[in-house]
């Protein structure tokens, strides 16, 4: 029965494929299934049904985001895996191929999923949009056949399931919200007692303490949204969608050498990555599953901390405006220091203003004590908060009478004893880190040019630009309106000090947009709070600012979350050393090709060989995605950076290669990125030519290190990693490397 059917399916795709091919549906049906600016005519689309559709619109905006989202990463994705159908152009060799060749399984179609999930929303709403939304849904589906990348029976099965997922989920939200809404946002279920007919509602209600219920619903629509940023983040990671980054792989490994600190970070993301990675395996999950695990603790506290000291409207906003800026967001999927060092310093701020009022305990200040010392063991700029505690002594006097008390004082010692292990670590290896540091902070070279313009652009960026000049406005307006508010005096001073610090510095030295990230959170909730006590004068121009804020966030992250989504709204994937994705993708490639050139070498020279890395980014990385190496990265290393005579990252500390006598190795290192020729943009968007100027790298790119530790060192030339769908993310240079000389021969540190 199931080859009867496969055999009938296949025909009926060479029927429509090669039997129906006509120039014109040659040139209408890649159209139909890609057609130029059809993202960004969507986008309009929705944005017209969220400004002018009134709730009718907005609802139903959301759920069509929210079933393509459904259909695509969760419906499409999950089927393609498990029912792993291939393409029916590797099928048959003669298919008529009209646009890309997808590397993604076959079963179902996505673009199937998508237009009928999205017609039987719209339909829902607005019963007239079947009139034209149906024939597109159709046409499109037909297309994606013609086109000869699906089978019609993966059509028709995208065709179903999106039409359930829309259906399905239109009564589930509508069911959910009839159970939820009367008993946990009593008020806002009497305005909207149904979603499918919004206009069903009231605004009057029965319940004579609103103010107070209304309070009570923006909190519990915060934890709401908790919740589910919770869930997506999980299943985001699951689904394994990006690889990790250089600094991940790099800490994943410092995890399998636990120690009281590392070259240029404390202890405690070694320690996170071992607890999630003994929790989950090592995978990205592992590595990664406190990411959103932190980024959830530290939206609670940010709810439960404003909701008290201003409003639950503030409070919901501030978490809402967390999960959209990028430089957040991104938080809550990667795994580095900046998710624990933001929270600690979150932790600290909070604790320290319940300290700092007049009826404050000491217990209270230990707690910040505690978290100060926590957050200095996950980031070195985590110190720069007792400056930011100095500023607020000094700029508010009622709060110095603490400086009296013991509590202060022992919440200072509590943190200097948290500091014990990485003091001990830098006393045993000659204090490495604070030179490290000074370095990355460029002191002692010399003045070259100012890059305030680069950080301030760079921070607007990622920050969110309506949100980053919205609490730039209010640190401005405050200052020189008094400063009379103790508590917004309080928010600019724990974020202000290590804003203007690294402005400061970007005078002189390049300044990285993540180094500000603890001063984030502080600096939206001040922003929060100065436009929250101002929203009645300000509400005509900052509410259209705030909707077109969380407007371009939400689509901000939605690209970040799908690495094939930019792709798609672009045609063709974006020019090469130019992809926003290129730090997470392309590394299991790289990867595969060490380990063949590994084997090459060992089979030609009969003798083992190893991998040297040339950046500790591409050592972890290739230890992290080449399977025989991740076994050994307890044990015997198979992937070592190059042994330097001076200590230039953690690689230094661990055990080298040098006592690996007469064995050979591959040198990888990633060769600089050339300039892009005059009239790229043009070749990028033709598909033609190639993008870069030409260049010749050779042998003496090689470290003179390698060059005395080996007999013979030869090019294997350039190599690109080029993922499908994906351009030339990165080019890499291999060397064979022969013959390791005995160690008092060699260039050993």
């Amino acid at each position: 029965m199931i080859d009867w059917l496969q055999s009938g399916d296949g025909a009926l795709f060479r029927l429509i494929n090669q039997g129906l091919s006509n120039p014109l549906f040659d040139k209408l049906m890649p159209l139909a299934s890609d057609a130029p600016g059809f993202v960004p005519l969507v986008l309009l689309a929705l944005a017209a049904l969220v400004w002018r559709g009134g709730a009718r619109g907005r609802i139903c905006a959301a759920l069509l985001v929210l079933g393509w989202c459904v259909g695509d990463w969760v419906i499409a994705d999950a089927i393609k895996h498990g029912v792993a159908r291939p393409r029916p152009f590797e099928h048959f060799p003669d298919a008529r191929v009209l646009v890309g060749r997808s590397a993604s399984f076959s079963m179902p179609s996505s673009h199937a999923i998508n237009w009928f999930s999205g017609t039987i929303i719209a339909f829902i709403f607005y019963r007239r949009s079947i009139y034209y939304m149906l024939p597109l849904a159709l046409l499109v589906g037909f297309s994606r056949i013609y086109n000869g990348v699906h089978y019609p029976g993966d059509v028709l099965a995208g065709a179903m399931l999106g039409a359930g997922c829309g259906a399905g989920l239109v009564w589930s939200a509508d069911a959910l919200w009839q159970w939820a809404g009367r008993r946990w946002f009593p008020l806002w279920h009497a305005r909207l007692p149904c979603l499918i007919e919004p206009e069903m509602g009231t605004r009057k209600t029965e319940n004579g303490n609103e103010k107070a219920e209304m309070e009570r619903q923006w909190l519990r629509l915060g934890y709401a949204l908790i919740a589910f940023l919770l869930l997506i983040g999980l299943s985001f990671l699951a689904a394994g969608k990006i690889e990790l980054s250089e600094d991940e792989a790099y800490q994943w490994i410092w995890s399998k050498h636990l120690a009281l600190s590392y070259y240029s970070k404390p202890l405690l993301i070694a320690c996170a990555q071992f607890l999630g990675t003994h929790l989950w395996g090592d995978n990205e999950f592992g590595v990664r599953f406190f990411s959103p695990v932190i980024a959830a603790t530290l939206s609670f506290l940010v709810l439960r901390f404003l909701a008290r000291e201003a409003n639950g409207r503030v409070a919901f906003m501030v978490v809402l405006i967390l999960s959209l800026a990028p430089l957040t967001a991104l938080g809550s999927v990667l795994m580095t220091v900046d998710p624990l060092s933001v929270l600690f310093w979150t932790a600290a701020m909070i604790a320290g203003w319940r300290a700092a009022q007049p009826e404050g305990t000491t217990r209270q200040w230990l707690w910040m004590g505690l978290w100060m010392g926590l957050g200095f063991l996950s980031k070195y700029t985590n110190l720069f908060q007792w400056i930011c505690w100095g500023v607020f002594f000094a700029l508010w006097p009622p709060a110095r009478r603490h400086l009296r008390r013991p509590g202060p004082w022992l919440a200072l010692l509590l943190a200097a004893v948290c500091s014990w292990p990485v003091v001990v670590w830098n006393a045993q290896h000659h204090w490495i880190t604070v030179r490290h540091v000074a370095s990355d902070g460029g002191w002692g070279e010399p003045w070259r040019r100012p890059f305030t313009l680069d950080f301030l652009l760079a921070e607007a960026g990622l920050l969110h630009p309506v949100f980053f000049a919205g609490a730039v406005w209010a640190a401005l307006a405050f200052w020189r309106q008094g400063r009379k508010d103790p508590f917004q005096l309080f928010l600019f001073s724990m974020g202000a000090p290590l804003f203007l610090f690294y402005l400061l510095i970007s005078l002189h030295s390049r300044v990285l947009p993540n180094w500000i990230a603890p001063a984030v959170v502080p600096l939206f909730c001040l922003m929060a709070v100065y436009w929250d006590a101002r929203w009645a004068w300000a509400r005509p121009f900052a509410k259209p600012l705030l909707a077109a804020g969380i407007g371009l966030g939400l689509v901000a992250v939605v690209i970040m979350h799908d690495p094939d989504l930019l792709t798609k709204m672009l045609h063709r994937a974006p020019p090469p050393g130019m992809d926003p994705w290129r730090r997470v993708l392309g590394w299991k490639e790289l990867a595969q090709m060490a380990g063949q050139e590994r084997r090459e070498l060992e089979a030609r020279a009969g003798k083992p060989a190893f991998i040297i890395g040339e950046h500790y980014g591409f050592t972890s990385q290739i230890t992290f995605y080449l399977p025989e190496a991740k076994a050994r990265v307890n044990g015997a290393p198979l992937v070592f950076f190059y042994a330097s005579r001076e200590p230039v990252n953690q690689f230094y500390f661990w055990p080298n290669y040098l006592g690996r006598t007469g064995q050979n190795a591959i040198f990888a290192r990633e060769v600089e990125r050339p300039k892009l020729r005059p009239g790229w943009f043009t070749k990028w968007w033709n598909h033609s030519g190639d993008l870069y100027l030409p260049e010749s790298p050779g042998p003496e790119t090689v470290p003179p290190e390698l060059r005395a530790q080996f007999e013979t060192i030869t090019d294997f030339g350039v190599q690109d990693v080029a993922p499908e769908g994906n351009g030339v993310l990165r080019r890499v240079q291999f060397f064979a490397c022969e013959h390791l000389r005995p160690m008092d021969q060699s260039a050993a540190p």
